[in-house]
């Protein structure tokens, strides 16, 4: 499988919900939804965590996409990933990266090959 890099810089296609969905795995997307919940201190069912990538046309996508800023900033500006946006990196985003710094790093790199 091809890496996919969602629109904020997270690698989709090493998601455990991206994964569990792409081999329709309702066990393994239980674990997600069960670790998750507690990880970032919320309620998740399985149906929350279904997810084929932001940039899936048809979804499904994890809950948190029908209200993710990024996201919808993404696509309204039809950027591949944030990297590709002449506001790099803007407020939404630089906040998003003091909790994954995965991300900033794989969108510098991405932006420093343009």
């Amino acid at each position: 499988m091809d890496k996919q890099i969602g629109i904020c810089g997270l690698t989709c296609t090493a998601c455990p919900a991206f994964i569990a969905t792409q081999n329709k795995d309702v066990e393994a997307m239980s674990k997600v939804a069960e670790q998750w919940s507690v990880e970032y201190d919320t309620q998740l069912t399985p149906a929350d965590c279904w997810c084929n990538g932001c940039h899936s046309e048809s979804g499904p996508w994890m809950a948190h996409c029908s209200v993710c800023k990024i996201r919808a900033c993404g696509n309204e500006k039809a950027v591949e990933n944030c990297a590709h946006c002449d506001e790099y990196a803007c407020d939404k985003l630089t906040e998003f990266f003091s909790f994954v710094p995965d991300a900033k790093t794989l969108l510098d790199e991405i932006r420093a090959e343009l």
